[in-house]
């Protein structure tokens, strides 16, 4: 088997972490180190998934403005584009300036270059400053910035999953707006606590592969 070959690395900030971008053949990977892989350019169905459980819902809505909290590789964004019309306005808060650089000079192609498309807005920010910023800002935001509801890539990121967190993603949302949080596997307690903030929880299963193939994941769909 043809072995990985590193292409890049860059620091977490805030954490002392560090990803890495890997090739192999057309494949490419960015894992975290001494945390296993985050993503893969050959596995990306739940992330189109969260971006079409969120997106859906906003049609016929004027001017729809959604929030993607993690760039990754550009899955999500591209299915949020794709589910939306042209009125859409789509921001995306990435907090490490080089996974922005890599969808841009490797790994663009795979999502069809979404940060190309005119309706989006990069944002090299930590999520949670731009929720805090943009109160009833968006009607919909997407979260896909961990493996799970807790802080893997960095600990500042359990705040966004605790009830002050989901409080301030609460407060983003305009009316009838919705909060849809991606993650590797289940968590009842999460679930509770989007319940006890307010929202109105779905909870959905959703295979990483087309034809119903692939890892389970898990997607809340939570409604303000």
């Amino acid at each position: 088997m043809t072995p990985w070959q590193l292409i890049d690395s860059a620091p977490i900030p805030g954490s002392g972490g560090e990803i890495r971008l890997y090739r192999r053949n057309e494949e490419f990977s960015i894992a975290l180190v001494g945390g296993g892989e985050l993503m893969n350019s050959r596995v990306f169905g739940s992330e189109q998934a969260l971006a079409a459980l969120a997106c859906t819902p906003l049609a016929g809505r004027a001017t729809p403005r959604v929030l993607v909290g993690g760039l990754g590789m550009g899955y999500t964004l591209a299915a949020a584009l794709h589910q939306l019309d042209a009125t859409a306005q789509l921001v995306v808060a990435e907090l490490i300036p080089a996974v922005v650089a890599w969808n841009r000079d490797h790994l663009g192609h795979f999502a069809g270059r979404p940060l190309d498309d005119p309706r989006t807005q990069v944002v090299v920010a930590d999520v949670g400053e731009v929720l805090r910023a943009e109160p009833g800002g968006f009607d919909a935001i997407l979260l896909d910035v961990d493996n799970g509801p807790e802080g893997l890539t960095r600990r500042e990121n359990n705040w966004l999953y605790s009830a002050a967190g989901l409080a301030v993603a609460f407060d983003a949302l305009r009316p009838a707006g919705l909060l849809a949080v991606w993650s590797a596997g289940p968590d009842r307690r999460f679930a509770e606590r989007l319940r006890q903030v307010g929202f109105q929880v779905e909870e959905h299963q959703v295979r990483t592969r087309p034809g119903g193939k692939g890892a389970r994941h898990t997607i809340w769909v939570a409604a303000r």
